[in-house]
């Protein structure tokens, strides 16, 4: 039998060349190879990772009764990252460790990934195809997380990575919550005199109090040709929550763009990988509707109560099946609803109740050693 070090080492190395061979071509997994590697995930992490493990036992999913089906992988509901350690080594040994947002009670998680690179690679290949598919060169204006002052964020580690990586220049404007307008209008004004485009990486929240400031002091002003918004949620926890359809055509005004330059990413702390609007449908005139789309190795299933798939245009709680999540757990059941269509994931928010649901009642099985 191989160790645990060769087989983590033959599933990164399978994974490490479906996500080149996309990055570079485009070239997209077939279902029976993704349903292939998935299984051979799972039933990996059934051998690894203890919390998990005992969760699907709990199920009656042992390893002498695997699933037949991706579509079978027990997902893990994401609050079990606030009760255990998911994941298949020592957590001391992480390369990264991103923190989960806490609930009501201020209680938090943490999603521990044993390889960085492995992380990098999935980021950089969505990135790149999803919001850079013309390759620009840009300058970023991030009101994220700086992760000098957070370093378990992971929106803001993935920044600083796209930063490092893809960016002509960079600039952080958040500190904590407060925004640094008068240098992001300094450095703004450079570039527009430059007539360099630039993307502004942002949550939902940090582009609210944006065109505060810009309200107050009856500012517009007139992106460069090419420039971009990347807006990343984020009214979770917050009492101040702003329609986006309102929030996207008040960008637009402010600063003279239209709204497939906008490009709405989803992804959370639990997943190795993002979802991203798919402008090619933005451009289409009459297209309201913007429909998320994923690198290849991240699937979403939208299920029923009975955890079931459900048909496409069918609302359902969706579950997260990322194969990059080799080392915690590639199934997450989320509290978000969404609706599967050929063209794309439609979001549709949160459940009611959401954060009464989650794994309290799994939370013995989880944390049991």
């Amino acid at each position: 039998m191989r160790s645990y070090r060769e087989e983590s080492a033959r599933l990164d190395e399978s994974l490490f060349a479906i996500v080149e061979r996309w990055h570079r071509s485009g070239e997209p997994m077939d279902d029976a190879e993704f349903e292939s590697l998935a299984l051979r995930i799972f039933t990996y992490q059934l051998r690894y990772n203890a919390p998990y493990a005992r969760y699907c036992a709990s199920l009656g999913i042992t390893p002498d009764r695997l699933p037949g089906s991706w579509h079978a992988i027990p997902p893990l509901p994401n609050g079990a990252f606030k009760e255990a350690a998911i994941a298949t080594f020592d957590p001391a040994h992480a390369e990264l460790a991103f923190e989960t947002s806490g609930t009501t009670q201020g209680v938090g998680g943490r999603h521990y990934m044993e390889r960085a690179a492995l992380y990098d690679a999935a980021l950089l290949a969505g990135f790149d195809r999803f919001m850079l598919p013309d390759h620009p060169h840009l300058r970023y204006f991030n009101l994220v997380p700086n992760p000098t002052e957070r370093k378990q964020s992971s929106l803001g580690y993935m920044m600083a990575q796209v930063c490092a990586a893809r960016a002509r220049a960079a600039g952080w404007y958040l500190r904590g919550d407060e925004l640094l307008i008068e240098p992001f209008l300094a450095d703004l004004s450079v570039e527009i005199e430059r007539g360099a485009p630039i993307c502004i990486a942002a949550t939902a929240f940090a582009l609210v109090h944006l065109l505060d400031a810009l309200r107050e002091r009856d500012l517009f002003v007139a992106l460069p040709s090419g420039s971009r918004i990347m807006e990343t949620g984020g009214f979770k926890g917050r009492s101040r929550v702003v329609e986006r359809d309102d929030l996207y055509d008040e960008l637009c005004e402010r600063f003279g763009m239209t709204h497939d330059a906008i490009v709405a990413e989803y992804g959370m702390t639990e997943l190795t990988s993002q979802y991203y609007d798919d402008v090619r449908i933005a451009r289409e005139p009459g297209h309201g509707v913007r429909y998320k789309v994923a690198p290849p190795w991240l699937r979403a299933r939208v299920v029923g109560p009975d955890g079931r798939t459900l048909p496409n245009g069918t609302v359902g709680a969706l579950v997260h099946v990322d194969l990059a999540n080799r080392s915690s757990c590639l199934a997450i059941q989320t509290e978000d609803l969404g609706v599967q269509f050929d063209r794309g994931l439609v979001l549709i928010g949160r459940e009611a109740g959401a954060e009464l649901r989650g794994c309290s009642l799994d939370a013995e099985d989880l944390i049991r050693r």
